[in-house]
């Protein structure tokens, strides 16, 4: 039987106004119906899903009305609503590519940007052929990495209520099918490394081990983050010698060094949200590692960071914009890690996405001080000139 007690009370906001108006409209009219039906000695019953639209207290925060924190306005784009305007059969295939969620890949694809931008002639600005080259093996490459991922880790996955509704783990793709699906990827990312030349390709395949051992490393070893750096930074090598050819190892290491810190910060505060679920299944990551010192540690990557960025640019004859840039992220950074609540995943998952702003911050800075570089030749150039007009004057003279 279904009781109609005490929602003569209920309370809505304005957006809710429409909704709780219709609701007390339905239980009226329930109302009448049960009547007469009382009356006759016999009940009226209704659905489960009748009864949860009807006594849901929070109709405004349902399906119907989500909460503003949450919601998007009318017309806008995301990555989510166009895998949720796919097709239904591939809708599964985007999510295990993690299409959905760009942030991994551009904090993959970003680094790539750093070293196209910094291998760029003085005064030029980047290959914008690389950058879309890159941008493509990025979205295929962190698709594959996400499906190994989730082969090695279906089991886990279904243990953790963040990951559970993942296509493997939730049973919406076969093992078989991934593993398809892996190839098709790999088949692709390997048609854009070959665009590479030969340095590039070499450098580009030995990658590979690192994509598909570290989502191991979570199994036996409490710094899974550090060989996610390894590999997610991997980019940082790469766009430089796609651009000049081989790699200038004075810049590439500390820039690679400094890709591998920030992943180290950005990751062990992803980690955070999935700390209950992992101490319980056992496996590792440095927010377990870290736990209550996690923010001395990002203090510690972070400066760490900042300081190989600084050689970074000093191996390069960067100029100005770009130490404005490196002073930026420093605050970025620190303003991150001085507000985080690693008890809160909500508060974890925006301080991770905002590092997009901290890569892209460090990409308009390269941009600008390598455009810096031409001003600064030029008024190298305008005394020089000046000088040997005048000598071959007095030569003339003499």
């Amino acid at each position: 039987m279904f009781s109609f007690n005490g929602y003569g009370n209920v309370t809505s906001t304005p957006c809710e106004e429409k909704l709780t108006r219709s609701k007390m409209a339905a239980l009226r009219c329930l109302s009448r119906l049960r009547r007469p039906l009382r009356a006759q000695g016999g009940s009226l019953r209704f659905s489960p899903a009748t009864l949860w639209i009807l006594s849901d207290p929070n109709i405004g925060h349902g399906p119907f009305c989500p909460s503003k924190s949450r919601a998007r306005p009318t017309g806008t784009l995301s990555a989510a609503a166009l895998v949720r305007a796919a097709p239904g059969p591939i809708q599964p295939y985007l999510r295990l590519m993690r299409l959905d969620k760009p942030i991994g890949t551009w904090l993959l694809y970003l680094p790539c940007t750093w070293s196209i931008a910094l291998a760029a002639e003085p005064g030029c600005l980047p290959a914008w052929d690389m950058l879309l080259l890159f941008g493509t093996g990025a979205v295929l490459m962190r698709g594959a990495g996400c499906t190994i991922n989730d082969m090695w880790d279906r089991d886990y996955d279904k243990k953790v209520e963040r990951t559970a509704s993942r296509p493997l783990a939730a049973g919406e793709i076969s093992s078989f099918h991934s593993l398809v699906f892996l190839g098709g990827q790999l088949s692709l990312a390997l048609c854009v490394l070959l665009c590479l030349n030969y340095y590039s390709i070499a450098l580009g395949a030995a990658s590979l081990s690192l994509v598909v051992t570290y989502p191991l490393m979570k199994r036996v070893t409490y710094w899974p983050q550090l060989f996610l750096g390894l590999t997610f930074n991997w980019g940082a090598l790469l766009g430089w010698s796609a651009i000049q050819g081989s790699c200038n190892w004075s810049v590439c290491l500390p820039l690679y060094f400094s890709g591998i810190l920030w992943t180290l910060t950005y990751d062990t505060i992803y980690a955070h949200q999935d700390r209950r679920d992992d101490l319980a299944i056992g496996v590792k990551s440095t927010a377990l590692r870290f736990r209550e010192n996690t923010k001395q540690w990002l203090s510690g990557f972070s400066t760490m960071m900042l300081l190989g960025l600084t050689v970074t640019g000093m191996n390069c004859d960067q100029t100005f914009p770009y130490y404005a840039a490196v002073t930026a992220v420093g605050f970025h950074l620190a303003r991150q890690i001085y507000t985080l609540d690693i008890h809160s995943p909500e508060d974890c998952w925006k301080k991770f996405s905002s590092n997009r702003t901290v890569g892209l911050l460090l990409f308009i800075g390269i941009v600008f001080g390598n455009l810096q570089k031409t001003k600064n030749t030029e008024d190298v150039k305008k005394p020089l000139a000046s000088s040997s007009k005048k000598m071959n004057t007095d030569a003339q003279e003499k």
